[in-house]
């Protein structure tokens, strides 16, 4: 009978430490402080399971010996991770923390060049889910079973800024009827054009956030690397649009829990579970997110803060620098960077100068421009539309006409981008408004030239002739302005004539004989004359 009662005894414990491990998820790594608190766990219910089958009361603990050891064991291990965590805190290696992140100092005009429209994301996280929900929800024969997950990751696709996000189980019945055919499709959204896909896969994903048991991505992962300690997972696709899940894994530098960074990377096939285990420098290309934009604001902190030691950034705070509330993110050479300002730790309302950080790389630049903080752009973005009463998203960082210039889009409450501000970094009182991107611009480049910051420059392009019957005409209107498209016989060329510059063009059809004079284009020629 006690025999059987001891078997009993050992196969609730273990049950017990399973049930603990596979909710948990603990890494058995003498680094993870979850792993710590599994082994505390565990000599409690060893200890707990004594007392009861002794049946020895709480007076009596002084008197058991076993209940003495275990007690004063549970005690030992509590104090081993109590010093462990002081002696890996920055208290006592300011120095080690401080050398954690590698920071070069960068030329804001050669390093960041000037983008196009079409690579300008002009959608912040929040916008992309609105734009994600409203696609999902005309998708009538999905809307009822998914919903679109939360995380609306930011890569550099094919050259282009977009999100991506899974699509997630309902809830826990739907996951139970669409199990066996797994997820069927991601969210891809063009942060530039706005452009919203529902992209359709030929087998489904049977590792997700969302699913239970096995085949969820955490478990699944912990069962593959028991040891690995996980960073924040990212979804990301390939260059053919296959999805993955990205999964950094821990390095501590400084003692047992502190001086974190990424060593290695798990890539995970979302549809197969497939993984591969690369070391952090022979990550593919492809991948943007090996480094999360949280930790890498928090190496930067650790780099700015304690160049004097931990006390100095906490009382005198000399030279002591931190970076500012928010981030972004710019695509730069197939790479994503994390944008962030840096200020004083005294929280005035200025910038230093700002820093870009690789997610792949952890490649870290400082520019040292002074201007205005994000915040400060944001509310002279917000000043000049006061009676529509927009917010202004998080300013994303740009190179217009060679001046360092914060781009903000600008949203009613129902959170839709109605329009767009650029606010000089260095001088923030000059903002421009526009309904579009170029309009924008074209107004900021004219508030830099009247206010001396920057001299016109001249269109220096020779005045050509071409004269030829017309073959195409098409209108169309840009930015309000109606614009006529004209080929002339013989020729592929496109001319763009203004309608408001050279009104008697309305006058013209295909056939008639038409002479013009124009300065050559990449995609349109600009006719100058008419005659």
């Amino acid at each position: 009978m006690k025999l059987k009662t001891k078997i009993l005894s050992v196969l609730a414990l273990l049950i017990a430490g399973f049930v603990y491990y596979y909710v948990s998820l603990p890494a058995v790594n003498i680094h993870s402080v979850d792993f710590w608190y599994f082994i505390i766990f565990g000599i409690a219910v060893v200890t707990v399971i004594y007392a009861v089958r002794k049946r020895i009361s709480p007076s009596e603990v002084k008197q058991s010996k076993m209940m003495k050891l275990m007690i004063g064991l549970i005690g030992a291990v509590v104090v081993v991770f109590l010093v462990g965590s002081l002696l890996s805190s920055p208290i006592i290696n300011a120095k080690k923390y401080q050398k954690l992140l590698n920071v070069e100092e960068g030329k804001f005009t050669k390093d960041i060049e000037e983008l196009s429209f079409d690579q300008i994301p002009i959608l912040d996280k929040d916008s992309a889910k609105l734009l994600g929900n409203r696609k999902m929800g005309s998708m009538v024969d999905m809307v009822s079973q998914y919903e679109v997950d939360e995380i609306y990751s930011q890569i550099n696709y094919n050259n282009h800024p977009v999100r991506v996000s899974p699509l997630r189980y309902a809830n826990t019945i739907k996951w139970f009827t669409n199990w066996k055919t797994g997820i069927p499709a991601y969210i891809k959204i063009d942060m530039a054009s706005q452009t919203t896909e529902l992209v359709k896969l030929d087998e489904g994903m049977k590792y997700s956030t969302s699913e239970h048991l096995n085949r969820n991505i955490y478990r699944h992962l912990r069962f593959r690397y028991p040891t690995y300690i996980f960073d924040e997972l990212s979804f990301e696709i390939d260059e053919e649009g296959t999805p993955y899940w990205v999964c950094p894994v821990k390095k501590y530098n400084i003692g047992l829990f502190g001086g974190e960074t990424i060593g290695r990377v798990v890539l995970c096939d979302a549809i197969t579970g497939e993984t591969k285990d690369y070391k952090i420098d022979e990550v593919p290309q492809w991948i943007d997110h090996a480094y999360s934009a949280d930790l890498l604001i928090r190496l930067y902190d650790y780099y700015g803060a304690l160049k004097h030691g931990y006390f100095n950034s906490i009382l005198g705070q000399k030279d002591c620098l931190k970076t500012t509330t928010g981030y972004n993110y710019l695509a730069i050479d197939d790479d994503v960077w994390v944008y962030t300002g840096v200020t004083s730790v005294s929280g005035d309302q200025s910038n230093v100068g700002f820093v870009l950080m690789n997610q792949r790389t952890m490649e870290t630049k400082f520019y040292p421009v002074e201007g205005a903080t994000e915040e400060s752009a944001q509310s002279s973005a917000e000043g000049q539309v006061q009676n529509l009463k927009y917010r202004a998203t998080f300013p994303l960082l740009l190179n217009i006409s060679g001046e360092p210039t914060y781009f903000i889009a600008l949203k009613d409450d129902a959170g839709l981008v109605k329009k767009y501000a650029m606010v000089n970094v260095q001088k923030y009182q000059l903002v421009a408004i526009g309904d579009t991107v170029s309009a924008c611009e074209e107004q900021y480049h004219q508030l830099l030239v009247s206010n001396g910051v920057k001299e016109e420059t001249e269109d220096t392009r020779e005045v050509k002739e071409a004269t030829g019957k017309i073959t195409k005409i098409a209108q169309s209107v840009v930015e309000g302005n109606s614009h006529y498209y004209i080929m002339l016989e013989g020729s592929e060329d496109i001319f763009d004539v203004a309608v408001n510059k050279f009104i008697g063009i309305i006058r013209y059809n295909v056939g008639d004989e038409l002479h013009l004079e124009y300065k050559e284009g990449e995609e349109l020629h600009t006719v100058v004359n008419i005659e």
